[in-house]
This record gives structure tokens, sequence and C-alpha cells, in this order.
């Protein structure tokens, strides 16, 4: 209960150190000069491609090996017909390749290695969209950071001119609120780079989920063409782990 007590007490004072934080942060925006706004929409438009990116690469995502076995267990007992529908009702890159491979399976395995390699392309395109305009978004907040910087110190050296005399405070001033704009600057770089960063090895890990995928539906194709088993060796491993 004591305990209880205090978490209670204290959640006012957190509050008031949140606000007081949010306070700061807006007067240091109003400090920085108009050269802040750029910055903060560079940062707004940045975090919504992020998040959008985010979003669609793990919606992309699937658990790889589950569909493979799904595939090939459907290739086995329905052939080409029921492999295709498991993959029509698949999301991600790694079905739709599938299924076009599968399309083109009655035209050989020529035929199916080409609509892979062209799909693979395709899909690859669309998971890398927008990140272009997140990298460039990454690359002008510090560069509106340091244009903000560059005109302060202009303004303040005005200043001390018309003053005619360099007062500290003058000086420190106008100093400080120059180096506003690269501070906002590199915090919001630091931040989409980060995004950036992650959205770039989620792709990247997809990527090799559809090339090794695609090896094994070729893989099984010509299995299938054969007249062997599809899912032999994942049965046996299946066995022997139980």
């Amino acid at each position: 209960m004591e305990l209880l007590l205090s978490l209670l007490l204290m959640l006012p004072q957190a509050s008031t150190a949140e606000e007081g934080f949010i306070n700061v942060l807006v007067q240091r925006f109003n400090e920085g000069g108009e050269f802040m706004w750029p910055v903060l929409i560079s940062l707004i438009i940045g975090l919504a491609i992020a998040f959008e990116r985010i979003i669609t690469l793990n919606l992309a995502d699937i658990n790889t090996r589950k569909f493979i076995l799904q595939v090939k267990k459907a290739l086995e007992e329905g052939g080409i017909q029921a492999a295709e529908e498991i993959c029509a009702k698949t999301r991600g890159p790694v079905a739709s390749v599938f299924q076009a491979g599968l399309l083109r399976a009655d035209e050989g395995i020529e035929a199916v290695e080409k609509a892979i390699v062209s799909y693979g392309s395709i899909e690859m395109s669309f998971l890398e969209r927008g990140l272009v305009w997140l990298s460039l978004f990454i690359s002008l907040a510090p560069m509106f950071g340091f244009l903000g910087t560059v005109v302060g110190m202009v303004q303040a050296f005005d200043a001390i001119e018309q003053a005619g005399d360099i007062s500290p405070s003058l000086v420190a001033g106008g100093i400080k609120v120059a180096l506003l704009t690269t501070v906002f600057g590199l915090i919001t770089a630091i931040i989409l780079q980060f995004f950036y960063n992650y959205a770039v090895s989620k792709i990247d890990r997809i990527v090799v989920d559809m090339e090794e995928a695609s090896i094994e539906l070729i893989d099984s194709l010509v299995l299938m063409q054969a007249g062997r088993p599809l899912t032999a060796a994942e049965k046996a491993e299946a066995s022997k782990q139980s």
C-alpha cells in the first residue's frame, strides 16, 4: 500500500516534468527563428514516410518456412492449381513471386526462373518505395539547420555593427539562437536515420527470404516433374525431432 501511494504521489511530479520539458522545447523552437519550420516539416514528413514503410514491411513479412511447406504440400497433393490458391491467399512479396512462377510452370523451368526474376525485381521496387524521399529529408534537415545558423550569425554581426560595440551578451545571445537550428536539424536527421536503417535491414531480410524461397520453388518443380516426393525431407526431420 505504501509503495502504491508513493507511485501515485510521483505521477503529478512526472507530469509536471514532462510539461516543463515541452515548454522548454517550444521556447527553444521559437528562439531558433524561421528556419526551425523547414526542419520541423522535414521531421513530420520523414516520420510519416518512415511509419508507412515500417507498417508496410511488417505486413509483407511472413513466416517463409511455414509458407514454403504449405506450397510443397499443396503441390504434392493438389498440383499447380492448389499451390496457386495458397499463394493467392497469402500476403507479401514471397507469395507474389511464387504465384508468378507457378503461373508459368506449364512452360518449363526456364520460364519459371525468368518470371521469378522479373517479378522479384518488381516486388523489390515496391519494398523500397519511399526510401528515396526519406533519405532526402535526412539530408535536408541538417542543411536547413546549417543555413539557419549561418543566417543567424549574419544577423548577430549586423546587430553588433549597428550597436557599434561588441557586447558579450549580444554576441552570446546571437550565436545561441543561430546554433539552435543546427541542433534541431541534427536531431531530426538522427531520428530519421534510425528509421531508415531499420527499413533497409527489413527489406534486405525480405529479399533474402524471396531468393531462398524461389530456389526451393524451382527445386520442388523439378522434383515434381521427376515424380519424386517434395516433403519427404521435412517429414523425416519432423519424425526425428519427435
